[in-house]
C-alpha cells in the first residue's frame, strides 16, 4: 500500500514541482532558449516570489549560520555552469545535511512559491545545475554519508551528496566497484549522477543507471518525503516509481539516498590502443570485440584524428605512426605492428575485463 499511497502524492504535487523547479531551470540561458533552431525570449515568472529578509531567517532557523550561504564568491561559483556558458543571478545557497532539513526547506519555499534549483556537483554541460533567474539553490553536498554495504548482495546505500570518486575508492576496499564512471567523478555526486541517468564509461558492459539502481529516497515540493530505498533487485509489488526520478533533472523531487547495486571488483583490469585507418574500422572493431568478448567488454571508446593531434601535443603517446596498430596493457607494454584480424582467441579473453580505445 505505501507504493500506491507515494504514487498518489507523487501525482498531486509533482505538476506545481515541476513548474517551480524547472520552469526556469528548463532554459538554459537568460535571454534565449532555442527550441529547434527557434528563438524564445525567457522571462522570469511573476508567480514566483523574491526572497525577503525573513526567508533568509526562517531558513537560519533550520540549517543555521552555515548552512546559509550568501558569500558573494560562494555564490558565483554555484550560479556558473562548468563550462562557464550558463550564469544565474541566485542571491541564496542553502546546503541542507540530512532529509529532514530539504523536507522543511522544500515545504517551506512551496509555501512562498520560491522557486529552487537542486544542486549536487555542479559538473553537467547543459546548465541544468545553475538557476536562470534568483531561484534558491539547494545544494546537497553536505549530505555525504555512506549508509551501508552488504558484500553479499553487493549493494550500497548512500546519501546523495556522495562524491562518485569517494564511493568508488569505498568500494574497491571492499572488493567491489561501482557500476558507473565519469571523467568528472572527483566532483559529481551521487544524486546528481542518478537525477541525470549519467552513462560514463562502463554503460557498454553494466548498463544505464536504471538497471544499477535498485530505490532511491526524495522529497518533493510540498515537503513530502517518498521513501523508495529499496534494496532488493526483484520487486514487482506495484509501481516502480524510482524510474520515475532516474533521469528527471530535478523536476518531480530532490534525491537524497541512493541504493545501487555494485559488481565485484575485477581480477584484472587491460586496455588495448588501436589504430584504426577510418570510422567504417572502427564499427567492424566494435563488432568483432562484441562477438569475441561478448559482456566482458567494458568499454569501448573512439577518439578522431583532431582529438589525437591535441592529446599528442600536450601528451607523449610513445609512436608517431597512426597507420600502426598499438596495443597497451596496464603495465603499459607495448605490442607494435600487430594485425587486428591475427589475433588469436586467447588475446581476446586475455584482455576480457578491460576497455579498448582507438
Amino acid at each position: 500500500m505505501e507504493k500506491w499511497r507515494a504514487a498518489d502524492r507523487l501525482l498531486k504535487f509533482s505538476s506545481r514541482f515541476a513548474s517551480a523547479v524547472n520552469w526556469n531551470n528548463s532554459c538554459k540561458s537568460k535571454q534565449e532558449k532555442y527550441f529547434y533552431s527557434v528563438a524564445t525570449t525567457v522571462h522570469r515568472n511573476p508567480l514566483f516570489s523574491s526572497i525577503s529578509p525573513d526567508d533568509i531567517s526562517y531558513f537560519k532557523t533550520i540549517l543555521g549560520e552555515r548552512g546559509v550561504v550568501q558569500d558573494a564568491l560562494a555564490l558565483d561559483a554555484a550560479n556558473t555552469d562548468w563550462m562557464g556558458k550558463y550564469r544565474g543571478s541566485s542571491k541564496l545557497l542553502l546546503q541542507p545535511k540530512n532529509t529532514e532539513e530539504v523536507s522543511q526547506i522544500l515545504k517551506y519555499c512551496n509555501s512562498r512559491c520560491l522557486a529552487v534549483v537542486p544542486q549536487g556537483g555542479n559538473t553537467g554541460l547543459v546548465g541544468g545545475s545553475v538557476p536562470v533567474f534568483d531561484e534558491v539553490i539547494i545544494n546537497v553536498g553536505l549530505m555525504r554519508n555512506i549508509l551501508s554495504f552488504d558484500k553479499v548482495s553487493g549493494v550500497l546505500v548512500c546519501e546523495a551528496g556522495c562524491i562518485l570518486e569517494n564511493l568508488i575508492f569505498f568500494l574497491d576496499d571492499e572488493g567491489f566497484i561501482m557500476p558507473l564512471d565519469l571523467g568528472a567523478k572527483g566532483s559529481c555526486q551521487i544524486g546528481g549522477n542518478v537525477s541525470t541517468n549519467a552513462g560514463g564509461l562502463r554503460l557498454l558492459r553494466y548498463g544505464s543507471l536504471h538497471g544499477s539502481v535498485l530505490g532511491l529516497e526524495a522529497v518533493l515540493a510540498n515537503g513530502t518525503v517518498l521513501d523508495m530505498l529499496g534494496t532488493l533487485r526483484k520487486d514487482n509489488t506495484g509501481y516502480d516509481l524510482k524510474h520515475l526520478f532516474i533521469g528527471s533533472e530535478g523536476s518531480l523531487g530532490i534525491v537524497t539516498k541512493v541504493s545501487i547495486l555494485t559488481p565485484p571488483k575485477l581480477s584484472s583490469v587491460n586496455i588495448a590502443f588501436l589504430a584504426c585507418e577510418d570510422y567504417t574500422s572502427c564499427q567492424k572493431l566494435l563488432l568483432e570485440a562484441k562477438k569475441k568478448l561478448g559482456g566482458i567488454l567494458s568499454a569501448f571508446e573512439f577518439l578522431d584524428s583532431d582529438a589525437m593531434s591535441l592529446v599528442s601535443s600536450t601528451t607523449f603517446l610513445g609512436t608517431e605512426n597512426h597507420g600502426q596498430e598499438v596495443i597497451k596493457d596496464k603495465h603499459g607494454q607495448d605490442f607494435t605492428s600487430i594485425d587486428l584480424r591475427a589475433l588469436p582467441l586467447e588475446f581476446w579473453y586475455s584482455y576480457a575485463s578491460g576497455s579498448i580505445f582507438m
